[in-house]
């Protein structure tokens, strides 16, 4: 009925459109954190085919065997295990930053902030918390990311690696690091932007409440 239109409404307003693309971006995030973490990578020994060791990525390769093999497999597992807290952290992140918006457009559908004002404001002072709270979160998933590249761990596994031949094995960031980073940016302005569009739809409820007093 009348209802359920004007609670559809709320989706074609721009604070929806905003509120969409930040669940976009958290999507995306968690997605970039996921492949950074992934799984453990590297060579896992598979003694049906002797020595020959089969790498996640792409098949099976004889580059290494024996103790080659074995400290290819042991460096993997610790560099593994070094960026696994980092990549839980930002998927923690991420899935954080998909609820709120999902929780938001909730709210926006039920029409919420029509009945009670002020919660717009409340609104407001979240997203400027999180866009704020997003510059330290990205400096610290940068530093720490870096820091386990100039880890002495990667660079002996970079080394044993190249040493065969093989290469993606660099002790840099990756491409979907740098995108989760970015992201992490975009999804930071899409919070302030709909911190401001939250003041502007206050105003216009207020004064569309006041009407009728005034009246």
């Amino acid at each position: 009925g009348p209802l359920e239109r004007r609670r559809c409404l709320y989706l074609h307003t721009g604070r929806a459109c905003c509120q969409m693309v930040e669940v976009l971006l958290a999507v995306l995030i968690l997605v970039c954190s996921s492949v950074s973490c992934g799984s453990a990578g590297g060579y896992t020994g598979l003694p049906a085919l002797g020595g020959i060791y089969y790498y996640q990525y792409g098949g099976a390769y004889s580059g290494f065997s024996g103790a080659d093999g074995e400290r290819a497999q042991q460096l993997d597992q610790r560099f593994y295990l070094l960026k696994l807290p980092i990549a839980r952290a930002a998927m923690a992140v991420g899935g954080c930053l998909l609820v709120f918006p999902c929780v938001l457009i909730l709210v926006g559908v039920l029409r919420v902030p029509w009945h009670f004002p002020a919660w717009l404001l409340i609104e407001c002072t979240l997203y400027i918390v999180i866009a704020v709270g997003t510059v330290p979160a990205l400096y610290y998933f940068l530093h720490s990311l870096l820091s386990t590249y100039n880890s002495s761990v990667c660079k002996e596994r970079e080394q044993l690696y190249q040493s065969k031949g093989y290469q993606g094995f660099w002790c840099s960031l990756h491409g979907t690091e740098i995108a989760a980073g970015l992201l992490g940016c975009m999804a930071a302005m899409a919070y302030l932007l709909s911190a401001g569009l939250a003041v502007r739809d206050y105003r216009a409820a207020h004064e569309q409440k006041q009407k009728p007093l005034q009246l």
